[in-house]
């Protein structure tokens, strides 16, 4: 893969099925690095479509595992997934030990739950959440019943997501309002580099609700 700067990435960015240019961001990213088994993970995915992040991919002929606590499609599995259970959800699903795109969107426990998974994946894209300053490095705190009440508490800040990735060996390539991209560091030129400042200028002010327990997180 060719050195990137942010500013060249965010020319790629288109949405089909996802939500805010994602879907053209993943497609250029396995453009360059390819696919090792084409196998791809999404969770919450909803109907597999309406703001997916895998319905490119599945349309292409990708094996995939879709979840959702509230599945409402036919291809996706009726799942509430927690940190304590998604390793079993892999086994019971047969999802292999590298997997090319892992997609997690469950509006709370994406951080911890990230943080549990034991395979490798050679690109996350997950939901952040940009109510922060970009110094804070937040996640809500740990609750297996979490379900989210259409507030400011939900996820982790963008700087969480990223020191949890560098401890799996991955680095940020590309974020916005919604979403942080990682790939694996194997993947990537020795030399990339990412200027987290851009989050601010993307996301929104920062207003999360105090009165709720944030967890910092090393």
């Amino acid at each position: 893969m060719k050195r990137q700067w942010l500013n060249t990435l965010s020319e790629h960015e288109r949405t089909g099925y996802s939500q805010a240019g994602e879907e053209g961001i993943i497609e250029w990213i396995f453009d360059n690095i390819g696919a090792e088994n084409f196998f791809c993970v999404e969770f919450g995915a909803k109907d597999g479509r309406t703001q997916s992040n895998t319905g490119a991919l599945v349309d292409k002929g990708w094996n995939h595992l879709l979840m959702d606590c509230d599945a409402t499609a036919d291809h996706v599995k009726n799942e509430f997934v927690t940190a304590e259970n998604i390793n079993g959800l892999f086994d019971k699903y047969g999802v292999p030990e590298v997997i090319d795109l892992l997609a997690i969107d469950i509006d709370g426990n994406d951080y911890w739950v990230w943080k549990a998974i034991d395979r490798l994946a050679r690109v996350v894209i997950i939901e952040c959440n940009p109510q922060f300053h970009k110094g804070e490095a937040k996640t809500i705190k740990y609750n297996p019943d979490h379900v989210w009440e259409q507030n400011s508490y939900y996820g982790a800040s963008p700087l969480a997501l990223k020191r949890l990735a560098e401890s799996k060996g991955m680095k940020m390539i590309w974020t916005n309002r919604l979403n942080c991209i990682f790939v694996a560091d194997y993947l990537l030129p020795e030399d990339w580099e990412y200027n987290l400042d851009y989050v601010e200028t993307r996301g929104w002010p920062p207003c999360k609700d105090e009165s709720k327990e944030w967890v910092d997180v090393d």
